[in-house]
Formats: structure tokens, sequence, C-alpha cells
């Protein structure tokens, strides 16, 4: 049996940048009376926060709640409160150079919008992410931006020749996330693994990228098991199922 059971957030527990609803909360809640439950995303600590931690009853069991925001070079656990665990930071330098580039990049790829919702850049400390329709953009006007992903593969092809040295990857619906080289899923699943003594072997990932060249691909790739969801929905019915063979055993 599993120890750790691992999600990604937007897409598979909660739809792009919402909260979490009440029924997977109480999923959510259920699970962490049986198991350790990891939760990994491109996001930043207080995208978790609104989405996810406060939707949480008091009663949780959060000490056996891991959270990893952007892609796992941050970690949180609770002691009496939130607390970052580690921060794996760009510096100064690295910072102005990456924001620069992409501004640049964008310009020249003929992805100005006549309409956005707040930032398009959001420096996230150890990631940046650029969002095509902006931080704040509604799920309608997300869902039909980037349907084949020409746009964001566009745009990840000349970042990648632009800043060989980092990594470039497609996160949510109309998203690209910036890192050090190395740096996804996997790697952040990998230092989890060395804080929590907990190996690959017994986690369990569910993800709604699990697929070539999607962002939670690589956690399939380290050689953890995974499953695959399309969406919210997918998710509700694998943990029923999950926690009813824990139940079970």
């Amino acid at each position: 049996m599993k120890s750790l059971i691992a999600f990604d957030l937007d897409g598979t527990l909660a739809e792009s940048k919402q909260p979490i609803d009440p029924e997977m909360a109480e999923l959510l809640t259920r699970l962490l009376q049986r198991a350790n439950v990891a939760i990994i995303s491109g996001g930043d600590w207080p995208q978790f926060e609104t989405q996810l931690v406060s939707r949480l009853p008091v009663h949780a069991e959060l000490q056996r709640l891991f959270i990893l925001p952007t892609t796992g070079t941050k970690l949180y656990r609770f002691d009496h409160g939130w607390r970052a665990v580690y921060v794996d930071a760009f510096s100064i330098e690295e910072r102005r150079y990456i924001l620069s580039s992409i501004e640049r990049i964008v310009e020249e790829s003929g992805l100005q919008e006549a309409r956005i919702w707040g930032e398009r850049i959001e420096d996230r400390g150890s990631q940046i992410t650029f969002s095509g329709l902006g931080q704040l953009a509604p799920l309608a006007a997300k869902a039909g931006w980037d349907l084949d992903f020409a746009k964001r593969k566009r745009l990840q092809a000349a970042l990648r020749a632009a800043l060989p040295e980092l990594s470039i990857n497609i996160g949510g619906s109309t998203s690209v996330d910036i890192t050090r080289q190395g740096v996804d899923k996997a790697y952040g699943m990998q230092r989890l693994a060395e804080y929590s003594g907990i190996p690959f072997a017994a986690m369990l990932f569910f993800g709604d990228a699990i697929y070539p060249g999607g962002n939670d691909y690589p956690v399939r790739e380290a050689g953890i098991d995974t499953i695959a969801v399309r969406d919210v929905a997918e998710t509700k019915t694998g943990l029923l199922a999950l926690i009813a063979c824990m139940n079970s055993s």
C-alpha cells in the first residue's frame, strides 16, 4: 500500500486558480487520516493558501500534508502554523535577466493580447511564470486561448533558445514556467523523498498533464506510479476508490 499520495493542483484538485470545492476538501481530509499527502504545482504559496489550505477543515491532519509550490523549489509544512522548510530562489541578477528576456520574446512572438486580466509575468522567487491572458483571467477565456498548445510551444521554443541554461516548461492552460535547469515535478518529488524519507516506490501521483510534454509527465518518467485524470471529477472518483481500498486493507 502506498504511504504518500501526491497531486497536481490546477486541473486535478481544482479548476485553474479556483479554490477546491467542499467535496474535494472532505475527500482530502479523509485521505489525510490514512496517508501522507503532497500537493505540487507551479503556483506560489499564496495561491496554495487561497485555493487549498484555507479550504481544509480545522480538524484535518495537516501534519501529514506536504505543500510544494513553484514545482517543488519550495516546501511548506504545518507546525503550529505553515512554515517554509526550504526555498531555492533565483538571484536578483538572474531574475532581471529572465524577466527582460520574456518581455522581449513575447513581443517578438506576437503574443500580445488586446485584453488581459492581471499581470502576465509573475516572479515567484524560485520560478517565473508567463500567463498568456494574465494571472486573473477567467476560466472561460483561458479555455479557448491555446487549445492546440501552439502558442505556448512557440513561446517555449523561443525561450529555450534565448535561455538555454534554464528549464522552460508548459504549465497550466495558458502558462509557461521558467526554473533552473533540471527543475520539474520529478525534481520536486525527489526533494520530497529526500526530506521525508519516503521512497518513490511508496508514492502515488494524480495529475491531469501526464503525457509527453505535460508538466506532470516527469513524475511518471522518474518511476513514480501515476494516475492520469482528465479533470477534477475524475480525481474525485479515483480518490473515492483509493480511500475505499485503504479502508478495506
